[in-house]
């Protein structure tokens, strides 16, 4: 079975994200960028996937050189083999955009199977996924925290959480699954896996190389702009509740949220 995995590179949930002087975007000097969160679980899906049926692994990745690391991470991890779209042009491209992109680069492969987060840790938007099956015409499944394939590999039925219950539903291959928390537990790459990422294949191809126009992509292609961006509003201290019983206690909270906070 033949699996493809797309990937983001996004700032490391725990780095401090600071706006940038334009207000439309953040300071990039000292972030530490890693794989999106989601994405792990694509990756470590499509390797579970591989062990049972077999086939090829490979991760496709949007975004300036430093993406190299991210695709080397998944590699590491069990991949056989990465793709970089990298060119300037595509510089602050929308999610519409990188997933014409990404749809481009994968339409010339043969798959089975294609996973990807079900969003982005940065822009939140989760439309990548939806989009790259839309370019492909083919059938996508979202949220999904349960994937089990048929003894012949050829369909698939997944589990998706609705509103307290689990919705389950089954598609013929080839099909796009985004994957979230839940799924599965994503693998540590090896020493070993690390050693041999080094000398997986990894291609880099540009827009023109996908015979795709430059005018479809950067920030003046955008279909959605970001007017500002802004940081949250400084949090007022907190209040001691005083009294000398719980009883006390209650009945001062009980005011304050009818005078003050007008909750009550």
């Amino acid at each position: 079975m033949n699996i493809i995995v797309c990937l983001k590179q996004v700032p490391d949930t725990e780095a401090q994200i600071k706006i940038a002087g334009d207000a439309k975007s953040i300071v990039t000097d000292d972030i530490k960028w890693v794989m999106n969160p989601y994405d792990e679980f694509g990756v470590e899906e499509a390797l579970k996937t591989k062990e049972k049926f077999g086939g090829e692994v490979t991760v496709i990745g949007l975004g300036p050189k430093r993406v190299t690391e991210t695709i080397r991470t998944a590699l590491a991890m069990g991949a056989d083999k990465g793709i970089l779209i990298c060119d300037d042009a595509a510089d602050g491209s929308d999610s519409i955009a990188v997933a014409k992109a990404l749809a481009a680069a994968i339409k010339g492969m043969e798959y089975d199977l294609i996973f990807t987060g079900q969003r982005g840790v940065d822009d939140d938007l989760g439309v990548v996924g939806a989009s790259v099956a839309e370019f492909l015409d083919i059938p996508q499944l979202s949220l999904i925290e349960d994937v089990e394939f048929a003894e012949d590999g050829k369909s698939v039925k997944v589990k998706r959480p609705v509103e307290g219950e689990v919705l389950t539903i089954e598609s013929s291959l080839p099909v796009l699954i985004t994957t979230q928390k839940g799924l599965n537990e994503p693998r540590y790459a090896s020493l070993p896996g690390i050693m041999k990422a080094k000398k997986k294949p990894l291609d880099q191809k540009t827009l023109s190389d996908l015979g795709l126009d430059a005018s479809d992509f950067g920030e003046g292609a955008r279909k959605l702009k970001i007017v500002e961006l802004l940081s949250p509003p400084a949090r007022s201290a907190g209040k001691i509740i005083e009294g000398e019983s719980p009883q006390e206690k209650a009945a001062e909270l009980a005011r304050l949220l009818h005078e003050e906070a007008k909750l009550l």
